[in-house]
């Protein structure tokens, strides 16, 4: 197993693990925010195929926005390793919940379906197609939401990406390498919508072949289902794509009439209350009660006292050895306190400074920032509304059955309080400290109006080291196309070290008014191809 991690982090149990990698908790120490640190496997990462796709699901989910996905902190690469910092979802697998219950009842299956259908909707909405939407690929938290994750094998609208998918949830144009649609995601939701009616998925051949003919030409089974939701089997597994709603967002207002119709008003409620009470009957599955870490000392002593495994949760009594190890480790800790707190700035050892984005909850100021922009997202996650790029694995004669990645089990959690300023000075390292390396560019890959005042922007870095190195962002407003502007708020400012490619979410909030929005991003060391900048033409403004 490749033994390198994400600086910054402080690792502690691994959660998942597939073909192409792991997914592990870890705090980040500078906030103490729980997250899930996604690694591409050391077989994978020599082969660049594999690295772009990795790269690019990264990105794709730093210009994702939704509630009902798991969100992107940070992208890291460098010369050892590649990884995948999201937001740690404190959820069970629904595959963990159908396994142990069955048929989860109309109301829990309904609410299931709308909340896949809304994550998928906004992924739908910026041309992004999941392509591998499954039970697996669902985690319901413990108030019986559920968000969606595992965007591995996610390709552009239209695209054509390969046979790649979960074979018993694959469209029948899915089957063929047809260009990625929405309505596939559909195929696969509404397939999984049937899992939680019956138990049983709709197919369920001897082999691929037999299962490909049965997605292709057997009749739909809907007479499975309570009739009150039959006509959304239907259409949801119709075999033509031009049967089925167009896009998710299409097939919710379908849903809710149904279930109101049916069920009631309080349908999603009820629903949510059973979903709720399947998930207090697997309370070990949850990130939160698997040794969730809540500290740096608290990490330090699970590494002294690594146990394989995963023991039932109860009260540790130490032994006389263990008292005598918790001696010590306290007394470490208090000698390591009181070295940081007298150690001279100029000799502090730099680590990845903060979140990769300034949407993190109020309190939370990346290092090195100049003055906080105000956020238009609460959320701990990032967005930036980017076309996502291509994820296009490399096309198999017969589908992939994916694992696709690792079941990302990313939990929503109050980040700590913002870290005193201090430390070494952005582009000054110290003699301990590996020097900057040369920055080959620095590019503003995306920038979009969320809101009437807020924009988000996605930044690429590129270094020849894994030494230190700062970007600086700046906004404007202007009221003239091609001309940057006054300057709008303070700028910010993000140091990294430790990998050779980053990629950084960043939210702002204007105050000025202004037809034309800048976003500036310089580095130092200064960029070989110099700033990047990007400009966009808000959504008041209309040119006549």
């Amino acid at each position: 197993m490749n033994a390198w991690a994400v600086p910054g982090y402080t690792e502690s149990l691994e959660l998942g693990a597939g073909a192409s990698g792991r997914v592990v908790l870890a705090v980040h120490h500078e906030t103490g925010v729980p997250v899930a640190v996604k690694y591409l496997s050391e077989s994978l990462r020599t082969r660049p195929g594999f690295v772009h796709g990795f790269r690019a699901e990264a990105r794709l989910l730093g210009g994702l926005e939704s509630p009902h996905v798991a969100g992107l902190y940070e992208y890291v690469e460098g010369p050892d390793g590649a990884a995948i910092v999201m937001e740690l979802v404190d959820g069970v697998p629904l595959r963990a919940l159908l396994a142990r219950e069955g048929p989860l009842g109309p109301e829990a299956a309904l609410t299931i379906l709308k909340g896949s259908l809304l994550g998928l909707a906004d992924a739908h909405r910026i041309g992004v197609v999941h392509r591998d939407y499954k039970p697996e690929n669902v985690l319901v938290t413990p108030d019986g939401s559920s968000k969606l994750v595992d965007f591995g094998i996610a390709a552009d609208s239209g695209a054509r990406a390969g046979v790649a998918g979960t074979p018993a949830y694959m469209a029948p144009e899915q089957w063929t390498g047809a260009p990625a649609s929405p309505s596939a995601d559909v195929y696969a939701a509404t397939a999984t919508f049937f899992e939680c009616l019956t138990g049983h998925k709709p197919y369920s051949g001897d082999n691929l072949a037999e299962l490909a003919l049965q997605h292709v030409d057997a009749p739909v089974p809907a007479d499975e289902v309570p009739e009150t939701v039959r006509e959304l089997v239907l259409r949801g597994l119709a075999k033509d794509p031009a049967g089925r709603p167009v896009h998710a967002e299409a097939f919710v207002s379908d849903l809710e009439a149904a279930a109101g119709a049916a069920y009631g008003p309080d349908w999603e409620e009820r629903g949510r209350g059973r979903l709720a009470a399947l998930v207090a009957l697997l309370p070990l599955l949850l990130p939160s009660s698997r040794g969730t870490p809540r500290s740096v000392t608290d990490t330090a002593r699970t590494v002294l006292g690594r146990a394989s495994g995963h023991a039932p949760a109860r009260a540790w009594l130490p032994g006389r050895a263990g008292l005598l190890v918790a001696a010590v480790a306290v007394l470490l800790g208090i000698l390591l306190a009181y070295g940081a707190r007298h150690a001279p700035a100029a000799g502090s050892q730099p680590t990845a400074q903060s979140l990769a984005t300034t949407s993190a909850r109020p309190g939370v100021t990346p290092r090195g920032s100049t003055a906080p922009t105000p956020s238009a997202h609460p959320s701990p996650s990032s967005s930036s509304p980017t076309a996502s790029p291509s994820l296009s694995p490399t096309p198999s004669p017969t589908p992939e059955v994916t694992d696709s990645g690792v079941p990302s089990t990313p939990v929503t959690t109050d980040p700590a309080e913002p870290p005193a300023s201090g430390g070494t000075t952005p582009g000054s390292p110290s003699p301990s400290t590996p020097a900057a390396p040369p920055v080959k560019s620095v590019t503003v890959s995306a920038l979009r109006q969320t809101g009437s005042a807020t924009a988000t922007a996605t930044l690429d870095i590129t270094t020849e080291g894994t030494g230190p190195v700062s970007v600086t962002v700046t906004w404007s407003t202007s009221d003239a196309a091609g001309t940057p502007g006054a300057s709008d708020g303070a700028s910010q400012t993000f140091e990294r070290d430790g990998a050779t490619h980053y990629t950084i979410t960043v939210d702002h909030t204007f105050a000025n008014s202004g037809c034309y929005w800048t976003v500036r991003a310089t580095t130092t060391p200064a960029a070989a191809g110099g700033p990047a900048s990007q400009q966009l033409l808000t959504r008041r403004c209309e040119i006549r």
